[in-house]
Order: C-alpha cells, then sequence, then structure tokens
C-alpha cells in the first residue's frame, strides 16, 4: 500500500484548486449547507472516474492521450489534443489568479505583481522535477497538509451546525427547481471534475513497479484505486468545509452575496471574531495554487507527449503553459483589478466545463472496450453508470454554458 501512496495525492489537488474556491463560497454564502449534497454526488462521480483513469494506465500501459493517439484518427486524436490544451492553460489560469489573490492578501502584493510573482514557481517546479517523482509527492502532500489543517482550524473557530451539515448531505429537489441554486450546482460540478486529471492519473499511476501478468495488474489496480479514493475523500472534506465556513460564516449572518474570495477573507475576522481565520484562508489558498502548480505541468508534459509523442523540454513545456495563463491574468489584473480577476477566475471553470465531456467519453469508451482493456475491461453495472455519469455531465455542463453565454 505504501508504495502506491502518492498518485492519489497528486490528482486530488485538482479537485481543491482556486477554481473550486470561488462556486463553494457563493453556494454556501447564498444557500447555506443545501449544496453541500452537490460537492458529495461529484466527489463521488470523480472517484469512479479516477478508478477508470487509473485502470486505463495499469492494465494497458497506456496513459488516456497515448490511448487517444493509437486509436482514434489523426484529425480527431489532434482535436482532443487541442481541447485538452485549452483545459490545461485555463487551470494554470484559476492558479496564477489564486496565487496572486493569496499574495495580495497575505503580502499585500498588488495583483500584477502577484501575477507576474507567480512565473517563478515555474524555476521551483523545474528544480524538484530533477530530483524524483517521490520528491514532488512529498511536496504535494506537504501542501495538502497545510491546506487541511488550516481548513480544520476554520471549522472550529466558525463552529458550524452539525444537524445543518447532516441536512445538507441529503439531495434536496429545490436544487433542481431553483434556478439560481442549480446554476451554482452545476458550477460546483463543473469545477470538482477536472479533465487534466483523468490524462495525469493514467500516466503517473505506472510510475510504480508491480509485475505486469494479470495477478500483478489486478494487485496494482486494488492499492491504487484504495489510494486514489482515500485522497478524493480528503478532497471532499475540504471543499466541503469552505462551502461549510461560508454557510456558518456568512449565510448565518446575514451575508447572502459573498461571491469573491477577497471579500471572504476580509470578512472573516470579524464575523468570526478571531484574529487568524483570514490569515489560514488564505495561507491555504496559496497552498492550494502552488499545489496545482505542480500537477498542472505534469499533465501538460504527458498530454503533449501522449497525443503528438512530442518530447519538449520541460522548462520549454512550462513556460508555454505558464506564458499563456499570465497574458490574460495579467491585462485583466491591471485593468479591471479584483472584480475583473474573480469573473476571469469563474470564467475559466467554464472552459473547463466545456473540455470535461472530451476526456470523460473516450476513458469510458477505452475502459469499457475488451478489445483494448482485456480481463480488465468494466463489468456491465460500471459500463452503466460510468455512461449515465458521462451523460449527466455532458448534459449539466451544457446547460451551464447555455446560462453563461445565453
Amino acid at each position: 500500500m505504501a508504495a502506491f501512496t502518492g498518485p492519489g495525492l497528486m490528482v486530488a489537488v485538482g479537485y481543491i484548486d482556486p477554481g473550486n474556491w470561488a462556486t463553494d463560497i457563493e453556494g454556501g454564502s447564498r444557500f447555506g449547507y443545501t449544496l453541500l449534497s452537490v460537492i458529495l454526488i461529484s466527489n463521488l462521480f470523480a472517484m469512479l472516474l479516477q478508478h477508470l483513469s487509473l485502470k486505463l494506465g495499469i492494465a494497458t500501459g497506456r496513459d488516456l492521450a497515448q490511448a487517444c493517439r493509437d486509436y482514434y484518427s489523426r484529425p480527431v486524436s489532434f482535436v482532443l489534443w487541442v481541447l485538452s490544451e485549452i483545459a490545461i492553460a485555463a487551470t494554470d489560469l484559476a492558479e496564477v489568479i489564486g496565487s496572486a489573490i493569496a499574495l495580495n492578501l497575505l503580502f499585500g502584493l498588488p495583483l500584477p505583481i502577484g501575477v507576474l510573482f507567480t512565473a517563478f514557481d515555474v524555476l521551483v517546479v523545474l528544480y524538484f522535477q530533477q530530483k524524483g517523482f517521490r520528491i514532488i509527492e512529498s511536496i504535494v502532500a506537504g501542501l495538502m497538509s497545510i491546506i487541511l489543517l488550516s481548513f480544520l482550524y476554520e471549522m472550529i473557530v466558525s463552529q458550524p451546525s452539525l444537524a445543518g451539515m447532516m441536512g445538507g448531505l441529503i439531495p434536496k429537489k429545490e436544487i433542481i427547481t431553483d434556478s439560481g441554486m442549480l446554476y451554482i450546482a452545476i458550477g460546483i460540478l463543473g469545477a470538482t471534475v477536472m479533465p487534466h486529471n483523468l490524462y495525469l492519473h493514467s500516466s503517473i499511476v505506472q510510475t510504480r513497479n508491480f509485475k505486469k501478468d494479470e495477478p500483478g495488474k489486478r494487485s496494482a489496480i486494488r492499492f491504487a484505486t484504495i489510494d486514489s479514493t482515500v485522497s478524493l475523500a480528503l478532497a471532499f472534506f475540504i471543499n466541503a468545509s469552505i462551502l461549510i465556513l461560508a454557510a456558518s460564516a456568512f449565510h448565518a449572518n446575514g451575508h447572502f452575496e459573498i461571491a469573491d474570495i477577497t471579500d471572504a477573507y476580509h470578512l472573516l475576522d470579524p464575523v468570526l471574531g478571531v484574529s487568524l481565520a483570514g490569515i489560514f484562508f488564505a495561507l491555504a489558498l496559496l497552498a492550494s495554487g502552488q499545489s496545482s502548480t505542480l500537477t498542472g505541468t505534469l499533465a501538460g508534459q504527458i498530454v503533449m507527449e501522449g497525443f503528438l509523442n512530442i518530447r519538449l523540454k520541460p522548462w520549454a513545456r512550462r513556460l508555454l503553459t505558464r506564458g499563456i495563463a499570465i497574458i490574460p491574468a495579467l491585462i485583466v489584473s491591471y485593468l479591471y483589478g479584483e472584480r475583473g480577476t474573480a469573473e476571469l477566475l469563474v470564467f475559466s471553470q467554464v472552459i473547463l466545463s466545456l473540455q470535461l465531456s472530451f476526456a470523460v467519453v473516450p476513458l469510458v469508451f477505452f475502459t469499457s472496450n475488451s478489445k483494448i482493456m482485456g480481463r480488465f475491461a468494466n463489468s456491465r453495472p460500471v459500463i452503466l453508470l460510468s455512461w449515465v455519469i458521462a451523460a449527466i455531465i455532458i448534459g449539466l455542463n451544457g446547460f451551464l454554458l447555455w446560462k453563461t453565454f445565453i
């Protein structure tokens, strides 16, 4: 089990990146604990999809990007590569904005300076990549611990309602019938399941040394699934904590329109009556942005090498992705300030929602195909459940995009 612990955490940080914060804060401040059930359902979807991703990597020895190149025509494969690159750029955009906001809150750095400052983590990522994969996993685990401890503190000082939390985990019909609640619920789903994580997991799970015969692969799938599920349970706790904090600190005190990370930070201390709540909140945000940066870098390399069989030098790949993210973030933060960057953060999640279906459908198709997976192909109940989840994601994300643009 110890040998297979690590990749799950690398994937889990994508589920708590800064892009999730805005939807969770807005959901909690406007509707209290009601949307906790949506976070739970989204994480259950994610657990199954990440299981399929790691199973593809272990059973076939190919990651999702390589499988697309192997089984789809060149034009289709090229389109999927372009879409996955857009998703990774959108993810990196959320990380840049989240880190810049955290630096502004903690140290008073102007947002444009904070955006530029995030360029330096390119050098940090490259340095640790040379030290080996376990080092990167350890750094991510350390950053996850900071986020986890920060929100444990926030939960203690905010004193949420236990009955409210338990009730919030049960889905309510108002989530469907209330258009405002439905819109945020779809945003939470779109921000939770990350397309680049499906490519990432199918690749990094292969860094483990296991026997390549059938018993060895079955054992590897079992242990990797435990690692992934436990890590995503931690991600659920953190995502739920953000919404619970917003519900107990803001909604319960009459602040129903807190949709902005900066507003949440400034209101935490006076509302809760403690002096460190805002600091721990901003510290967790910074750790969230930096941990997501590490996994986004790896996903970018995996996608480019898998789809195109092109091996860019890591520094060139990292600079390219971060450059694409920094330019719009810098322009918006300079021209429009806090409000503009908050809107850009939400827009990055809309872009991710658009890309998600193009990663989920190939994943379900490959893992359900016995010619590709052999004896490791999905069982009929798993096939049915997987396609139902894919249809729900496609339908809800399509509705979210329609509401956003129309």
